[in-house]
């Protein structure tokens, strides 16, 4: 970990800033020192043990900034032991990923001397995260300061804060040298080459760097379906038999790129150490609320919520909204095809150049409608979701990941399966396909890279002449440093990038056929969204905090859920070709039975594949096992040698007696 910058703690020590925690300009006296105290605590006397000051104004400051404003970093050695708290896993002597110990620190591949530069910054972050997270009232009634602000034994003092708005934010610091080194070889120089995985992962994390290699591998994958898809259409091979050729390929492709990257996911993960990493006991999430009691299970006190009350939430209310929305979704569907069939009346009346463009109107129009409604959906799910009150963060991400792939299946979807198997015109489907992608691509590309560029612009223009210091190259005061990330824009995670991509493998996987260009354009597309990810990373959002990660999580679920529904659409247009048609003249019942049966037969092959390819390689499923072992073994150890050192007190202590 690189040390550019340091501050001085009360005791005269240096340490690197690390983490920045802000509060509110008007925060009480008692609470900050209450805070502050806490988190220098030794940690036997319940606090954090890690290094705080307040940041001290630069030259430029003003009455404005708010001075409640803290920097936190740690001593080495104090790292070293929280990276044992937290379960990190490192590279043994021998070649294995084990999970570090302090005891054992200089049997690690990588650890020099004191162990400066063993942590990369990103894990010693995660570190000072996870521990300012454990702080935990003890016998305070309420924070000091605040009579309303109830604590309870056990309770997260900065889960506590954040929610009453105390706490306005607590975020990771760059570190300009890497982030410059990062920038150049990622994003600054355009080149044909793979991502720097390992770096992203050394800056960000595993849960980014496995965002960015999935969103590498997909790219790739799509390759030979783009190939073949361009002389399909520069040839206009729309005979249907080449069709089917095409939606037959189309089902294998769609299941083996899924199983393989749960390999390659799982090479990398073991790689980073994240694979076999253990995972830690989930805390209540900071906007869980109930009645106080007893967790059965850590001992301490605890919001209880029940969950009936819950269930009637989800069934009463949320699934009612769901179908709600849905519905909606389908009469704004139903009033595209008005508009469709207006604008074909025109130009079959008068056929124009100015007409034939008007043809595509309704499906601009109805695509930037899709946006809209789409990104309205989210922000009311989201709201629901966390009405639904879950205690857990992970059951909230995926009751939100569910609501929000309905609702999007179904409003992108919907009318292209319409007009597939109701209106059984594939002229149309092509046409709305290709709008529907182009119009979505270019939005999503300024939504989620132009828009928050130019929304910092706007907000703050002190900040964006710090940026263009900073963009410059120029090396900035720590306090300006500060000012300047702290006035970005908080980067909300990854959820928003892989349903991107979720809804761009529906496009190819469900209809590419029809219009072979689909897999072109997702190409051209990601290649973008590589660079323009890349960017707003390092210069639009502050610096997220380190997530391990061993896969996608529930996103692996909603592709191979999408890959499923990919099997009957492509059997269902393999079945509607007048190819496959002319085999059954005179029974269509017949046909049914046979697209069914066929269909039938890939879903079969589909799981039969899941299991002959093993989601984890031959190589590490040996690593894996032979690091059980030996931890068993040496268990075995331990408990033998206790047992024998305590039957040998017991002998000793034992008075012997001989009989005459």
């Amino acid at each position: 970990m690189q040390k550019s910058l340091s501050v001085y703690d009360s005791d005269g020590s240096t340490f690197a800033p690390l983490v920045v925690i802000e509060l509110v300009s008007e925060t009480k006296e008692e609470a900050i020192a209450w805070l502050l105290n806490r988190v220098r605590d030794k940690q036997q006397d319940g606090g954090a043990e890690l290094l705080v000051e307040q940041l001290t104004p630069g030259a430029q400051g003003t009455e404005k900034d708010n001075p409640n404003v803290y920097v936190v970093g740690a001593s080495w050695q104090r790292l070293l032991y929280g990276a044992e708290d937290v379960g990190l896993f490192k590279e043994f002597n021998d070649g294995s990923m084990r999970g570090f110990t302090y005891a054992n620190k200089h049997n690690f591949k990588e650890f020099q001397g004191d162990g400066d530069g063993f942590l990369s910054m990103a894990e010693c972050q995660y570190i000072i995260k996870h521990e300012l997270d454990n702080l935990r009232a003890k016998d305070e009634a309420h924070v000091p300061g605040y009579p309303k602000m109830k604590l309870y034994p056990g309770k997260s003092v900065i889960r506590r804060m954040q929610s009453k708005g105390i706490l306005v934010q607590v975020f990771p610091l760059h570190e300009k040298e890497e982030l410059k080194r990062l920038s150049f070889s990622w994003f600054k120089k355009i080149k044909l080459s793979f991502q720097p995985l390992d770096d992203i992962r050394h800056y960000f994390g595993e849960g980014m760097a496995l965002y960015f290699g999935f969103l590498e591998y997909f790219t790739l994958a799509l390759i030979p379906m783009a190939l073949i898809g361009i002389p399909y259409y520069l040839f206009d091979w729309e005979d249907y038999d080449k069709f089917t050729v095409f939606a037959g390929f189309n089902l294998v492709w769609c299941t083996v790129i899924l199983e393989l990257w749960k390999r390659l996911s799982a090479s990398l993960a073991y790689g980073w150490g994240t694979l076999s990493r253990k995972k830690a006991f989930e805390e209540p999430r900071p906007g869980f609320h109930g009645v106080l009691g007893v967790n059965p299970v850590t001992g301490r006190a605890e919001p209880l919520y029940s969950n009936a009350k819950r269930q009637l939430r989800i069934y009463l209310v949320s699934v009612p909204f769901v179908l709600l929305c849905l519905y909606l979704s389908l009469y704004v569907m139903m009033i595209y095809f008005d508009m469709e069939g207006w604008a074909l009346m025109i130009h079959d009346e008068e056929p124009t150049f100015w007409t034939g463009l008007l043809l595509f109107i309704p499906s601009i129009i109805y695509a930037v409608v899709i946006e809209i409604m789409n990104l309205i959906y989210r922000y009311a799910a989201e709201f629901l979701t966390g009405w639904e009150n879950h205690r857990l963060e992970s059951t909230f991400q995926n009751h939100l990941v569910l609501k929000v792939l309905v609702f999007n299946f179904f409003n992108c979807f919907a009318s292209l399966f319409y007009i597939a198997f109701v209106m059984q015109d594939m002229v149309l489907l092509r046409q709305s396909l290709a709008t529907l992608l182009i119009t979505s691509q270019i939005l999503n590309q300024i939504m989620e890279a132009f828009l928050p560029y130019w929304l910092q612009r706007r907000r703050n223009k002190k900040a964006h002449k710090r940026m263009i210091k900073t963009m410059e190259d120029k090396e900035l005061p720590l306090s300006e440093q500060v000012k300047l990330e702290a006035d970005m824009s908080t980067y909300l995670g990854t959820f928003d990038d892989y349903l991107e991509l979720f809804l761009l493998f529906g496009y190819v996987s469900l209809f590419s056929c029809v219009y072979p260009l689909a897999a072109v354009l997702v190409v051209l597309n990601n290649v973008t969204e590589v660079y323009s990810d890349a960017f707003k990373m390092c210069k639009v959002f502050k610096r997220p905090f380190s997530e391990p990660a061993a896969n996608i999580g529930v996103w692996q679920l909603a592709f191979e859920a999408m890959s499923v529904i990919a099997v009957v659409t492509n059997c269902a247009l393999i079945g509607m070709s007048p190819q496959v048609k002319s085999y059954f003249p005179e029974s269509e019942t017949q046909l049914i039975m046979w697209v069914v049966g066929f269909e039938h037969f890939l879903l079969a092959s589909k799981f039969i594949l899941t299991f002959v390819i093993p989601d984890v390689p031959k190589h590490i499923q040996i690593k894996l096992s032979r690091l059980e072992f030996e931890s068993l073994e040496a268990l075995k150890k331990r408990v033998t040698g206790y047992m024998r050192c305590t039957a040998d007190v017991t002998l000793s202590e034992t008075p012997i007696r001989f009989i005459i």
